[in-house]
């Protein structure tokens, strides 16, 4: 009998699991709601022609492609299976595949419905995506990503609330980040340095890498890539990242001879307004070098980081959010003009940090709820309405099915976390009153459900 086993790059979530990454697109959703966002789903399966060409052709080449129903080689060129061109038989024999991110899928919804939605849009989503990626730490196949976006509105204090609402999360998670902005104007300023659009396009991906390979794993790919020409703004870009004070200090740190041109100038301006605008900068931080390698972002950018004093010294697991402006990307779908800002949170990975960084010990220990044990058959009927009592009242609480001795039914309890056992015999039943058991501290007492219950509810 052949063993069962997952997908790589794929995982189960128990239901233990599951209590913590809810406990984190909870305290999510409640901060989108307070920021007037609304809730979007969108199909797993999108058309492949509404996924390709928006992520650069290394995007392209990790997007999952599912194959058509049927006989799907029926149509295929005889020609291309003979020669075993893959490349070649894909479009033929695939044209739907599972989408890659969240944003394109949202751009698509809201060229399709654009009659019936509100501008500004502001809308937030939590779904699974999924990429062809070479599994390792930190990065999966499937996984969950937590969107929130603005389409329709040019204005940056659009971005100001959008890093706003990373610290209250990662607050209110308990969790310490820090958030890194940059400007895609400022990095359009060096493609008078680069020559062409396509060598700034290189460009952008090898320095994207700067936090993996650092300084040198850059100049070295730069000039393997024919790049060398860019190798001074290159240094000029890493070594902005020690200078201290605003954008326009960091910029007369040997950069003006190369830097120019109106994209500049927006950039400047527009981070200059975003930093204005946010109460809190402690954790925001200015950094030339970020270059998000998703080919439709054109404004402002963002990654997000964990520097929490609580990791291991050794936990390395790269962003945990980041996004950005798109203004251009309803344009392919046939609406034009219209700008979007949107940030992602990876919810794996801050689940992954989280876990690293013990945050969820003390969760654990206080998950609770109540198990309601009768010690024999007689003694159901009025547990199961004890059960129901305690659950109105807005209590957790389940019955043990079945009648097996009290110690099983206590194991079971204590094996799940539950704070509190009530525990059923014929002495009570005839007195019709419960022996209210704590699981942490064994302390027992005797009361009418009544009473049992506000004991319950004075120590959630």
């Amino acid at each position: 009998m052949e063993k069962p086993s997952l997908p790589s790059g794929t995982r189960d979530f128990s239901p233990k699991v599951m209590l913590f990454r809810k406990y984190i697109t909870s305290v999510m959703e409640r901060i989108f709601l307070s920021h007037g966002f609304g809730a979007l789903e969108t199909p797993s399966l999108e058309n492949l022609r509404t996924l390709q060409g928006k992520y650069g052709n290394e995007g392209d080449q990790l997007l999952f492609k599912v194959l058509n129903s049927g006989d799907f080689l029926s149509k295929a060129d005889a020609a291309l299976l003979s020669a075993k061109d893959s490349k070649g038989l894909t479009p033929q024999i695939s044209d739907r595949g599972l989408r890659y991110d969240l944003t394109v899928p949202l751009a698509r919804f809201v060229v399709m419905n654009r009659n019936e939605i509100v501008f500004p849009f502001k809308r937030y989503q939590m779904q699974p995506v999924w990429r062809a990626d070479r599994p390792q730490k930190g990065r999966y196949r499937e996984f969950w990503q937590c969107d929130i976006d603005v389409v329709g509105a040019n204005s940056v204090v659009s971005e100001a609330e959008l890093v706003e609402m990373y610290q209250e999360v990662f607050a209110a998670l308990d969790l310490g980040v820090k958030i890194r902005i940059n400007h895609r104007g400022i990095l359009d300023a060096f493609v008078r340095v680069l020559g062409t659009r396509e060598n700034w396009n290189a460009f952008m991906i090898i320095i994207d890498k700067a936090d993996k390979i650092g300084f040198e794993g850059v100049a070295k790919e730069l000039e393997e890539k024919g790049l060398s020409m860019s190798l001074n703004a290159w240094k000029w870009l890493w070594d902005s990242k020690s200078v201290s004070g605003n954008s326009e200090k960091m910029l007369l740190a040997g950069g003006t001879d190369f830097l120019q041109g109106e994209a500049l100038s927006k950039g400047l301006s527009e981070l200059e307004i975003i930093f204005g605008l946010l109460g809190n900068t402690g954790n925001v931080e200015l950094d030339f070098t970020l270059a998000r390698g998703l080919s439709y972002y054109t404004g402002a950018v963002f990654e997000v980081e964990a520097v929490d004093g609580r990791l291991p010294s050794d936990f390395r697991l790269g962003s945990i959010g980041g996004g950005g402006r798109y203004d251009n990307l309803t344009g392919v779908f046939g609406l034009k003009d219209v700008s979007g800002v949107g940030v992602s949170f990876g919810l794996d990975r801050v689940y992954d940090t989280m876990e690293a960084a013990g945050l969820f010990d003390a969760m654990e220990q206080a998950v609770g709820g109540t198990l309601v044990c009768a010690m024999d058959a007689s003694c159901e009927v009025f547990g199961a309405g004890v059960a129901r009592a305690l659950r109105a009242r807005g209590l957790t609480a389940e019955m043990y099915p079945g009648t097996p001795k009290l110690k099983k039914q206590l194991d079971y309890a204590n094996d799940k976390k539950m704070g509190f056992a009530v525990i059923i015999g014929n002495e009570e039943l005839q007195a019709n009153k419960v022996a209210l058991k704590n699981l942490v501290t064994g302390e027992q007492v005797t009361g009418s459900v009544e009473e049992i219950a506000a004991v319950i509810a004075a120590s959630v």
